[in-house]
């Protein structure tokens, strides 16, 4: 019979690779540091690889030890679903939900979502993470996450989604800047202006950068924002334009009064948002469930003049 690896012996290769070090690996697995260790070496062993570099006060994967620890996570994360199917019924979603959300999208969605989440499955946990985008995707497809919420990632790179609103996505210019003269502006308007941004892995970047493309505009390539809340507070004070998604703007924007909001014309200022996960979870119909919800909180949200 093949040999196939146990899933302790799993559990602790996914977790040496995750701390570097025997000894912290073996403490949150709570077992003892000779167990893992003889465990890691026997599944060395037996698959007749070098899974683990081996140096004084730390380890690291090898090359191939990487990818067999990706690998892992997936199917790690595939038992937890079959848990999750048999020990969790539709009347709590499973029990356990690892929700990744954009933070661009999430904290201001996540307030309005929630009560009625929690009202109609009290026994579920939801175990909130927060990251950009293109690492959320990651971590959907290696099974680190159960399911994403926030810009919609593209159908044929392994995820299955439901998108609850599209989110309007408006031009922020300080109160004493020349636009801010008018409530509508075409593209070319935008030649030579300085838009700033948030880092790579938001999509809401790629957003800025099209419209750099589009107009003429230049790219603070020497400065990406951490937050919106960092953007806000620079285009505030002249520092340049930037790109703000709706809800953002109902959330944080009644108590700002040095940026002027602006619709561009001959632009598509939208964003598909919505609920994703891996084409082979076992628990798509829990997620499509949660993703519905979504929608119908995201409909009153915004008044029902979305595009859906």
């Amino acid at each position: 019979m093949p040999f196939r690896p146990s899933h302790r012996q799993l559990e602790y290769l996914v977790m040496l690779g995750e701390t570097g070090h025997f000894g912290e690996a073996a403490k949150r697995c709570n077992v003892s540091q000779p167990t893992l260790s003889v465990q890691v070496a026997l599944l060395e062993k037996q698959l007749g690889v070098t899974l683990i570099d081996r140096m004084p006060g730390q380890v690291t994967p090898t090359p191939v030890g990487t990818e067999i620890i990706t690998a892992a996570k997936v199917i790690l994360s595939g038992l937890d679903e079959i848990r999750a199917l048999a020990t969790g019924s539709k009347s709590n979603l499973g029990g356990a939900i690892r929700l990744g959300v954009a933070p661009s999208f999430g904290p201001y969605f996540l307030p309005y979502l929630l009560p009625p989440l929690h009202q109609q499955y009290p026994e579920l946990k939801i175990y909130i993470r927060e990251d950009r985008p293109r690492q959320l995707e990651k971590a959907v497809l290696q099974g680190e996450t159960d399911c994403g919420l926030g810009p919609l990632p593209s159908a044929e790179d392994g995820f299955v989604s439901l998108q609850i609103c599209r989110e309007r996505i408006l031009l922020g210019v300080p109160k004493a800047h020349p636009l801010a003269a008018f409530d509508r502006i075409a593209p070319d308007a935008l030649k030579g202006e300085r838009l700033l941004t948030l880092g790579a892995g938001h999509r809401l970047m790629d957003e800025v950068r099209r419209l750099a493309d589009m107009s003429g505009a230049t790219l603070a390539e020497e400065y990406e924002g951490s937050s919106l809340d960092a953007i806000r507070q620079m285009v505030s004070i002249d520092m340049g334009l930037s790109l703000f998604p709706e809800l953002y703007v109902r959330s944080e924007f009644a108590k700002e009064d040095g940026i002027k909001l602006l619709t561009i014309d001959g632009w598509e200022g939208i964003r598909d948002i919505g609920f994703f996960w891996r084409q082979s979870s076992a628990r798509g119909s829990h997620f499509e469930t949660l993703a519905r919800l979504g929608r119908s909180v995201a409909e009153r949200i915004f008044e029902g003049d979305q595009q859906k």
